[in-house]
């Protein structure tokens, strides 16, 4: 099996189990934070719905500044339900989709890089980069889910069961 296709059927499993996380986000708690260090919860969630637009940026981009110099971000809209919140989830997830579609297995051999400030945070192949956001991406999701109890809502089963979902039961 090659890495795009390996890639693209990973991708369709965590979007699937993303997607049934982002249906349980409850309304109105987009500033909840379960301790004062803590991510409010609707910027964690936001980061579950668009990590996929990571992936097309380390496929179509040879870098990308997190705090460019110049004072732009990457800039995240306000999502406040589930439904938009899942509808993000599908454009990004498309994206990556697209990207992976238009891309060859030497591209991914290619290095990418992350910076902050111009300097270099993270370099390695770009193969690597999209492994360890796929892996970035499980974990926010995990941490979503964490949110998702203490708020009282329901926790999807993703990778086994949950008390509140019977699907591996």
């Amino acid at each position: 099996m090659k890495l795009i296709e390996l890639f693209l059927e990973e991708l369709e499993r965590e979007v699937d189990r993303s997607r049934r996380a982002l249906q349980e986000v409850p309304s109105g708690k987009y500033d909840w934070k379960p301790h004062e260090k803590s991510m409010p919860f609707g910027y964690l969630a936001d980061m579950v719905a668009t990590i996929p637009m990571w992936i097309t940026m380390q496929i179509a981009r040879n870098e990308l500044d997190v705090a460019p110099t110049d004072g732009g971000q990457m800039k995240q809209t306000r999502k406040e339900t589930s439904a938009a919140l899942v509808e993000a989830l599908d454009e990004s997830a498309t994206g990556a989709r697209e990207a992976f579609q238009k891309t060859s297995e030497e591209h991914l051999m290619t290095w990418w890089r992350l910076l902050a400030r111009g300097q270099v945070v993270m370099e390695a192949p770009r193969h690597v980069m999209i492994r360890d956001t796929i892996n970035h991406w499980a974990h926010h999701r995990g941490q979503m889910t964490v949110y998702l109890r203490l708020m009282g809502a329901r926790v999807p089963a993703l990778y086994g069961p949950s008390a509140d979902d019977e699907a591996f039961r």
